[in-house]
């Protein structure tokens, strides 16, 4: 009696690739250590000096070096590949932690110090984040890019979400070297589980097409003109310039309005400075649930989901005008983080799909950069608009953010986008 050949069975959807379960291990933990070391920094710094100047110092040392070098980091990254620049940046983190947490053991370091081997960790962030963006379409199919970037993004949400409480509780029961040690010791075994994938990701550039590969060669001849190049296609492409044009403005219009007007707002109307904390930790509860969603269920239609996306930020921001209990703004806050999270799935999942191969880190870089340079002219309007009172502040806010929504929608690009 013959019996008829079982199908192999499939790996379950999408954790069942044991290349994207040691990806997402790698990522979600460089998330954790990243959320981990800017605590432990702050509060260090303190530690070594009274509150004032040496802190913003030491995190404009982080925050400069990472700004100024993404766009580089993208050329790095399409010329050697996503994953050895993943691995590379992975590593100089652990060796940096290594030479903080010596220095801390068995000396005591000056704040300039500290800020030096903080903008070297700053510069490794540069290359780290477009790079591991870049990654994932090399490790798995297209087909299933949205529900790995939920899972990756998750994981990082899960570590910004928990991080700052157990840093802060970790430095106050075992110290600060104690405390660095462990952060080091995740660096390196994100770093481990990253370097595993750079011979799966070589498998899969050399089945690039030839037309990219000419081009790339191309680009070999001048940084500059790779650079160039990258920034031609973002501005000639409708969809990849609208959506960094809707990330950099989410980015302007929310990130100092929620931070500062928040703590303001959190002072004057919903008990006490300490409710912020509350607020804070419901837009990390919100980004998790996004990115969890945006990978459970894909949307269909992508374009009005961007659309959606961007004006639930808009309103939840506005919304911050009329809160006046702590349940209620940390319910706004929530809105806000979910669809920012979604956003973020949606637009990344995209760009990861549709910009060719060649180009694809200049693009991702110019992503990042949307999102983490325009932070201090964010600080800066959210200062200038404060004198006025919170209401106006997040009224303004909000109303620019949902006029981003409006001209989004009126782009045909992306509201065609399937």
């Amino acid at each position: 009696m013959t019996t008829e050949p079982s199908a192999p069975s499939l790996p379950r959807e999408p954790l069942g690739d044991p290349h994207l379960r040691r990806l997402i291990v790698g990522q979600g933990l460089a998330a954790v250590v990243d959320a981990l070391f800017l605590v432990w920094l702050t509060l260090y710094v303190l530690e070594l000096s009274e509150p004032g100047i040496a802190t913003g110092l030491v995190l404009v040392a982080v925050a400069l070096p990472r700004a100024a070098l993404l766009l580089p980091a993208g050329v790095l990254v399409d010329r050697i590949g996503p994953a050895r620049v993943t691995a590379g940046a992975s590593w100089l983190r652990v060796a940096v932690l290594l030479a903080l947490g010596a220095l801390v053991t068995f000396t005591s370091p000056s704040v300039t110090t500290v800020a030096l081997l903080a903008g070297t960790l700053g510069a490794a962030d540069a290359a780290y984040f477009p790079a591991a963006l870049a990654m994932l379409p090399a490790v798995v199919p297209t087909e299933k890019l949205s529900r790995a970037n939920a899972l990756v993004q998750g994981a990082e949400s899960g570590g910004d979400l928990v991080g700052p409480a157990v840093a802060a509780g970790a430095i106050a029961a075992v110290g600060f070297e104690a405390t660095l040690g462990g952060i080091t010791a995740m660096a390196a075994v994100a770093a481990v589980a990253l370097s595993t994938l750079v011979r799966v990701v070589r498998r899969g550039e050399g089945a690039k097409d030839a037309a990219g590969a000419d081009a790339a060669d191309g680009e070999r001849l001048s940084s500059a003109r790779a650079l160039g190049a990258g920034l031609r296609y973002a501005w000639h492409a409708p969809v990849v310039r609208g959506m960094l044009a809707a990330v950099a403005l989410i980015n302007i219009a929310v990130v100092g309005p929620v931070l500062v007007g928040g703590a303001v707002l959190a002072d004057q109307r919903l008990g006490g400075a300490g409710s912020l904390g509350v607020v804070l930790s419901g837009f990390g509860v919100g980004s998790l649930a996004g990115s969890l969603m945006a990978g459970w269920r894909p949307p269909a239609r992508r374009g009005w989901t961007v659309v959606g996306g961007v004006a639930a930020i808009g309103a939840g921001t506005a919304g911050l005008a009329a809160v006046g209990h702590v349940v209620a703004a940390t319910a706004v806050a929530s809105l806000v983080g979910l669809g920012s999270a979604f956003l973020g799935v949606v637009i990344v999942a995209t760009l990861q799909e549709r910009v060719p191969g060649h180009l694809l880190g200049r693009v991702l870089s110019l992503v990042v950069l949307a999102t983490v340079a325009f932070d201090p002219f964010s600080y800066v309007i959210a200062g200038l608009l404060l004198p006025y009172g919170t209401t106006t502040l997040f009224l303004v806010c909000g109303s620019t953010v949902l006029a981003c929504a409006g001209l989004v929608a009126a782009s045909p690009a992306i509201r065609s986008l399937r």
